[in-house]
C-alpha cells in the first residue's frame, strides 16, 4: 500500500510504501511506519483491513483524528483515500489499495493535487516579475493603465503556455474549486438582490464575452438545482446548503462541460489568483468575501486557518512566500497609515469595512508572519435572528430590550469570539433615535442605526512613540460631549474607572463588554481593571460597581460553534458578611442542549419601573 506522509512542521511531503497488515505507527522501532517525534506514541495507532474497508485504531492517548474526527479507543473510524490520519506534527493519507496496473490513473489527494497546482501559479508569477523586470510586486505601479495592460497581456501569454501542461487531474481539481467559488459568490448576489451582469459586447472581445456568459450560465444551473432561500438574512444557511450540495452537483455536470471550456475556467481562476497577489490580497482576496466566513487566521506562508459557524478549519490555501505575505501585510496596513517591521513587529489596524486586523511578525513571532483579520458582517443580526439561532429566548429578548430602553447599564460578559460585540450592537439598536450617542472602540465596529450617533476610535502611538490616543482618554473626552449614553466597545484597562464614573453621574443606558468566563469574574475583572486607573480600597471599588452596574449578561460559545446567552444577572448589593459582591440570576442557561433561558423565579428590583413605564410585561417571567 502507498501512503503520503506529510510533516506540517517542515513543510515536506514523502511517499511511503508499505506491505503490512495490518500497518502499525508510532515513534519505536518495530512499527510498519516509524515517526520519530515526541509528539508520536510509541505504539500509537494502526491502519487494520476490515473486509473491503480500512479502518483506523488508536493505541495510545496522544491523539489520533481522521478527517478531523477524533479516534476514540475501542472506536476505529473508516478512512477513505484521500482522508487525512493526523497524529502529532504528521498527515498521512492513502494512495492506494496494491500496486497499480501500467497505465491506471492513481489516486491522488486534494493536498497534492493543490500542491501542484500551487506550484504552476508560484512558476507563472515568477516568470512574470522577470518578464516585467519586477522584483518586489509591491512596488508595481497600480495607477498606470498601460503598465497594467502590458502586465495582463504578458500573464495572458504565460498562462497560456502553463495550462497546456496541467495533466487532468490538476484541471478538474481546480475546475472544482473554482466552481464551487464562483457558485457562492452567485449565492450572495442573488441574496443581497444585485443584478446579473450583463456579458453583450462591444469591442473585439465578443468571444471572450460569449465564455463568460457561458460561465455564468454554468454557475446559474448549479445553483438553480439547490433549495435555497435567497434572503439577505439566510445567506449564512444557503450557503452552508450550496456547499453540501455542489460535489454531487459537479460530478454529475462534469461530463457535460467542454475541454476547452474547463481551460478557459481553469485559466480564468489561475489569472485571478495572481492578479490578487499582483494587485489585491492573495489568497486572502476571496475569503474577505464570503460572508460565510467570521475570521481568517494566517500562520506563515503554508497555514491559513478561517472561522466558519463558529468552528476553525484549514483551508488548502497558502503564500507562495514569506516576502509575499509581507507585501500582502503592506497593503492591508499603509491605507490606515499603520506599519509593521523590526521595530514594530506587532501592530493592530481595520479594513475600510470594519475588520479588525492584527499582525505579529519576526522576532515575536517564531513561525512566520502571522496575520488575524476578525471581519465584520455585511449582514448586521437583529434580535429575531438570535433568537431563530437559538442564542437568546423570546422571553429573555424581551427583557433585555426593556432594559436598553429602560436605560439601564448593562456589562456583556464573555470570552474570546463568544458573541460580546454581536449582542452589544443588536442591544444598542434599541436605543431611542431622539438620544445622542457616543461609541468608543478600539477598532471601529458597531453599527448603529440611529442617526445621532458619534463614533470614536483609538490610535495607538506613531514610529515616534507619539500622538496615542487611548480607550481612557477618549471615554473621558466623550464626558464633555453632552452624551445621553456611551458606548464602550470593549473595557480592558484603566478605562473601567471612568466609565463606572460616567454611570454614576447620569449616563444612564450605557453599555459595554469585557473578557470573563462567568458573571462573578467579571466583577473580579472590572475590580482589578479599576485598580490599574486609581488605588483606592476594593469595598469603594465594589460601591462604584453596585451603582453603576444594574445588569451582566454571559454569553459563551459552545463546542458545536453556537453561541448563546448562558446567564442574565443582576448586580444588588455588598455581602456584609464577606464583603463580595451579590448577583442574583434572573434568567439561567440551565441545560446547554435546550438553548431555552429559563426565568430562575428572582424578580429584579427594577420591575415595578420598568413594567410601569410598560418596557415589559411582567410576564416575561413566566
Amino acid at each position: 500500500m502507498e501512503l503520503w506522509l506529510y510533516d506540517h512542521s517542515r513543510n515536506t511531503r514523502t511517499s511511503i510504501e508499505v506491505n503490512a497488515d495490518p500497518i502499525t505507527i508510532g515513534r519505536e522501532d518495530g512499527n510498519a511506519i516509524v515517526l520519530k517525534s515526541p509528539f508520536v506514541a510509541r505504539t500509537h495507532c494502526r491502519i487494520v483491513r476490515v473486509g473491503n474497508q480500512m479502518v483506523v485504531e488508536s493505541l495510545s492517548r496522544a491523539g489520533t483524528r481522521v478527517a478531523n474526527k477524533e479516534v476514540l479507543p475501542d472506536q476505529p473510524i473508516k478512512v477513505d483515500f484521500g482522508d487525512e490520519i493526523q497524529l502529532g506534527q504528521y498527515s498521512l493519507a492513502l494512495v492506494g489499495k496494491e500496486k497499480r496496473k501500467l497505465g491506471e490513473e492513481q489516486v491522488v489527494s486534494d493536498a497534492e493535487l493543490h500542491g501542484r497546482l500551487m506550484t504552476m501559479e508560484s512558476a507563472v508569477h515568477t516568470e512574470l516579475l522577470e518578464r516585467m523586470n519586477l522584483r518586489v510586486t509591491g512596488h508595481l505601479n497600480k495607477g498606470d493603465a498601460r503598465f497594467i495592460d502590458e502586465v495582463l497581456h504578458h500573464l495572458e501569454q504565460l498562462l497560456n503556455q502553463h495550462i497546456e501542461r496541467l495533466d487532468r487531474q490538476v484541471l478538474h481539481y481546480a475546475l472544482r474549486s473554482h466552481l464551487r467559488h464562483l457558485v457562492q459568490a452567485e449565492v450572495v448576489r442573488q441574496c443581497e438582490g444585485k443584478v446579473q451582469t450583463d456579458y453583450k459586447s462591444a469591442d473585439d472581445r465578443v468571444l471572450e464575452a460569449q465564455k463568460e456568459a457561458a460561465v455564468a450560465q454554468l454557475v446559474t444551473n448549479l445553483v438553480d438545482m439547490m433549495p435555497l432561500l435567497f434572503d439577505p438574512t439566510s445567506v449564512q444557511e444557503d450557503l452552508a446548503v450550496a456547499e453540501d450540495a455542489f460535489e454531487d452537483l459537479f460530478a454529475q455536470e462534469l461530463p457535460t462541460i467542454p475541454r476547452e471550456m474547463q481551460r478557459y475556467i481553469v485559466r480564468r481562476m489561475v489569472s485571478k489568483d495572481i492578479q490578487d497577489i499582483m494587485f489585491g490580497l492573495g489568497p486572502l482576496q476571496d475569503l474577505l468575501e464570503m460572508p460565510s466566513v467570521s475570521e481568517i487566521m494566517v500562520v506563515g506562508k503554508d497555514h491559513i486557518y478561517i472561522e466558519k459557524q463558529g468552528k476553525i478549519v484549514e483551508t488548502s490555501r497558502t503564500f507562495f512566500s514569506d516576502d509575499i505575505l509581507l507585501s500582502i501585510v503592506e497593503r492591508i496596513l499603509t491605507p490606515v497609515g499603520r506599519r509593521v517591521d523590526t521595530s514594530t513587529p506587532l501592530v493592530d489596524a481595520r479594513l475600510p469595512d470594519g475588520s479588525r486586523v492584527n499582525v505579529v511578525i519576526n522576532p515575536l513571532s517564531l513561525v512566520g508572519p502571522c496575520l488575524t483579520i476578525r471581519k465584520f458582517g455585511w449582514v448586521p443580526f437583529t434580535m429575531d435572528d438570535l433568537i431563530e439561532r437559538g442564542s437568546l429566548s423570546e422571553a429573555g429578548a424581551e427583557f433585555l430590550q426593556g432594559c436598553v430602553v429602560g436605560r439601564k447599564n448593562i456589562l456583556i460578559s464573555g470570552g474570546t469570539g463568544s458573541g460580546k460585540t454581536t449582542l452589544l450592537n443588536v442591544l444598542s439598536a434599541y436605543a431611542r433615535p431622539s438620544e445622542r450617542i457616543i461609541t468608543v472602540e478600539e477598532s471601529a465596529e458597531l453599527r448603529l442605526p440611529q442617526p445621532h450617533v458619534v463614533k470614536l476610535e483609538g490610535r495607538p502611538a506613531n514610529v515616534e512613540g507619539k500622538g496615542a490616543y487611548t480607550i481612557r482618554e477618549l471615554v473621558r473626552n466623550s464626558l464633555r460631549m453632552r452624551p445621553d449614553r456611551i458606548i464602550i466597545g470593549e473595557v480592558r484597562g484603566a478605562e473601567a474607572m471612568d466609565m463606572l464614573q460616567a454611570m454614576n453621574t447620569g449616563h444612564d443606558g450605557s453599555l459595554s463588554t469585557i473578557h470573563a468566563n462567568t458573571p462573578y469574574d467579571c466583577m473580579k475583572r472590572l475590580e482589578a481593571l479599576v485598580l490599574m486607573a486609581v488605588d483606592m480600597p476594593v469595598r469603594a471599588i465594589r460601591e462604584q460597581i453596585v451603582s453603576a452596574i444594574d445588569m451582566v449578561v454571559q454569553v459563551a460559545r459552545f463546542a458545536d460553534g453556537r453561541r448563546r446567552v448562558t446567564t442574565i444577572s443582576e448586580v444588588t448589593a455588598i455581602e456584609p458578611e464577606t464583603g463580595q459582591l451579590r448577583l442574583e440570576d434572573i434568567f439561567t442557561l440551565r441545560d446547554p442542549q435546550q438553548p431555552r433561558l429559563r426565568h430562575t423565579g428572582y424578580m429584579p428590583t427594577f420591575t415595578r419601573e420598568l413594567v410601569h413605564r410598560k418596557h415589559f410585561d411582567v410576564e416575561v417571567f413566566l
